[in-house]
């Protein structure tokens, strides 16, 4: 599988590398808060990764959603447009940021506890998550700015911002968790402080360098037709990032139903796990674009040869972390978790089970974003409902037989249910399309 596409390749090469760094800061961020804090701190982190991800996550698909119109509008050359569109996306990000800002930090204490957070992690978990909410405006801030640049054709940028302010991220880490001794609260302003910067850089790029933004009166005022094409793109797209949330607000229901150590092994499997699978998900980026292309020049049987080669390299790829991962999880567990003997081998577990696994999110980030380059994006979309399903089924299977093997098995219930879809609806869109091709020749 070959993307010939010079562009495509930059973007997702930095597509790539920035979901990288994010992953790496995540996981250089739970070696410091577990072993500078305590392993109980790193549960307290962890218990809130699923209700951040349902509100953060709706943020960050919301803002890539207002990217879009300002996209076409640039690619169209409409300037009038590009402007009403930017300020206008301006007055819903202020708006975002209010109602959840507002909303969540009063709601936060009360959903951790209606999740059944442990109460010796309950505490810690409030300080960690709250100021985020608090301040969501800041995530807002960054999310948005790096959007409209990536609208403009600048990836570069971005990427560049992202990088100092993960790097940032880590020394304020070090400087409030370390030396100030202030615990998951220092770690929240550190990220907080890295994303405002980082925000702030995209912004002043925006307007100095790319010098697209005009402060004039007649693009500054509310439009009821630009603001509500924005709502109608960003809000499904915001959407579909909190489906998987959902999901993942099930499984941590179960988790906490087994208490904080599962809670703090979990974390700290999950954290070196992204790491193994995060080529995965880049294969699925690169196999949407090679779809794509092969779909717009109708050689359908490339597609399927491109399809059994990009299994066949999540499966290599696969027995590759299958057999890393067998002989250094308990080192990795240890290095995020400390001392901690049992914790140590209930990750190092978690993570040699969920190796054996990995077939199948490989698979699906092949077969999903199949469907995504073939333009059946609302196809795709309901794969995530799948995974729902299959969160919800194994968590309610993990509750009652109260097992920690059974929460190691949840993700791999969704990724099957999911790719079971996927694989599905992929053979069946091509059945149609050769179909049709055929037809078409014949009438010729």
């Amino acid at each position: 599988m070959v993307v010939r596409d010079n562009k495509s390749s930059f973007s997702l090469s930095h597509s790539f590398s920035e979901q990288f760094f994010q992953q790496l800061y995540s996981f250089i961020d739970s070696i410091i808060v577990g072993r500078l804090i305590s392993s109980e701190a790193l549960g307290s982190v962890g218990a809130t990764y699923s209700l951040s991800f349902l509100i953060i996550g709706f943020v960050q698909g919301f803002c890539v959603g207002l990217g879009i119109p300002i996209a076409q509008s640039f690619g169209a050359h409409h300037t009038k447009d590009i402007q009403r569109y930017f300020w206008n996306s301006v007055y819903l990000c202020i708006i975002i940021s209010t109602v959840f800002g507002f909303s969540m930090t009063i709601l936060t204490p009360i959903l951790l506890t209606i999740m059944h957070t442990p109460q010796q992690l309950l505490p810690a978990a409030i300080a960690f998550i709250q100021p985020q909410f608090a301040w969501i405006g800041i995530t807002v801030l960054y999310n948005f700015s790096a959007s409209v640049l990536r609208a403009f054709g600048d990836s570069k940028h971005p990427f560049y911002f992202l990088v100092g302010a993960s790097l940032l991220n880590i020394l304020l880490d070090l400087f409030f968790v370390g030396n100030l001794k202030l615990g998951v609260r220092g770690a929240a302003y550190a990220t907080l402080i890295a994303q405002f910067t980082s925000g702030l850089a995209n912004i002043f790029w925006l307007v100095t360098k790319i010098n697209m933004i005009k402060f004039k009166k007649e693009y500054l005022a509310f439009s009821s037709h630009y603001f509500y094409r924005l709502i109608y793109i960003s809000v499904p797209m915001g959407l579909e990032y909190s489906i998987s949330a959902i999901g993942a607000i099930i499984m941590q229901l179960a988790i906490n139903a087994l208490g904080p150590q599962v809670v703090i092994a979990q974390t700290a499997g999950e954290k070196i796990r992204q790491m193994f699978t995060l080529p995965m998900e880049s294969v699925g980026m690169g196999m949407a674009t090679f779809i794509s292309q092969n779909y717009g020049a109708k050689k359908i049987q490339r597609i399927r040869q491109g399809i059994h080669d990009g299994v066949t390299i999540q499966v290599g790829y696969c027995i590759f972390c299958i057999a890393v991962i067998m002989l250094s999880a308990t080192p990795l567990s240890y290095l995020v978790i400390g001392k901690n003997q049992h914790l140590i081998q209930l990750s190092a577990r978690y993570l040699r089970l969920m190796s054996l696994t990995f077939f199948f999110h490989g698979s699906l980030m092949i077969y999903r974003n199949t469907l995504q380059g073939l333009g059946f994006s609302i196809e795709a979309v309901l794969s995530g409902v799948g995974e729902l399903i299959g969160r919800s089924c194994g968590s309610l299977i993990a509750i009652v037989l109260m097992s920690f093997t059974a929460v190691c098995f949840i993700n791999p219930v969704a990724w099957s249910l999911s790719l079971l879809y996927c694989y599905w609806m992929v053979n069946r869109k091509l059945a149609n399309i050769t179909t049709s091709l055929t037809s078409d020749q014949r009438r010729l």
